[in-house]
């Protein structure tokens, strides 16, 4: 007799008014249907599904249990409790498939032990793909504008603040620490419009890595 599939369940609401009381009992009655043998539980309570991975412990602990083989398949409720960020979702779908683990989300009838639903995991790579040429163009289409915009006002090119790589260091750091843009700009001794464009510039360098 074959043994049954280890399930871990993942449960996420996104305040802390919200419960997962009733997502489990719904996934476990999943997992008693499908005579898989529940091992993990993974709960991320009163956080959204717009935060990153990085924000998300049981979700993080999930994903990192993936590379262990301790479970044969992941449960969920729907596709926005992994993730709302096409990105991040596809990411860590990927990473399911890349171990060979399947996935069953209830409010979208997706089960990828079945032969139909494993098509799923074939299209996230075209999913994926495009998402990134979608923000890289984005982003492309956006500095465009400024810099068209500032030639035509000012005829100024648009890059880099002008100021020393010091000053500019020591600007991010206390942005990268959460300082305000005004009391950086008291702190570092230049004006807040110089801090507006070191921040610019690092939020466009974010966007720019998380598309590639």
């Amino acid at each position: 007799m074959a043994k049954p599939k280890r399930a871990t369940i993942y449960l996420r609401v996104s305040t802390d008014e919200q419960t997962t009381q009733t997502q489990q009992r719904e996934l476990e009655a999943v997992a008693d249907h499908h005579g898989w043998q529940v091992v993990a539980v993974y709960e991320d309570a009163g956080l959204s599904g717009t935060k990153g991975r990085d924000k998300r412990p049981g979700l993080d602990a999930m994903l990192k249990d993936t590379t262990q083989r301790r479970f044969d398949v992941v449960i969920a409720w729907s596709v926005d409790r992994l993730g709302r960020s096409l990105i991040d979702l596809i990411g860590g779908l990927q990473e399911l498939h890349a171990a060979k683990i399947d996935l069953f989300l209830q409010q979208q009838a997706v089960d990828t032990t079945t032969p139909g639903g494993k098509a799923m995991f074939q299209l996230l790579g075209v999913f994926a793909e495009f998402e990134r040429s979608m923000i890289q163009a984005r982003v492309k289409a956006g500095m465009a504008r400024i810099k068209a915009g500032a030639a035509t006002k000012s005829g100024k090119p648009v890059g880099r603040p002008t100021i020393g790589a010091v000053t500019e260091k020591r600007i991010r750091q206390h942005l990268a620490a959460g300082t305000g843009m005004l009391k950086t700009a008291q702190l570092v001794g230049v004006g807040s419009g110089t801090v507006q464009k070191v921040a610019r510039a690092m939020t466009l360098h974010k966007t720019i890595l998380s598309a590639a």
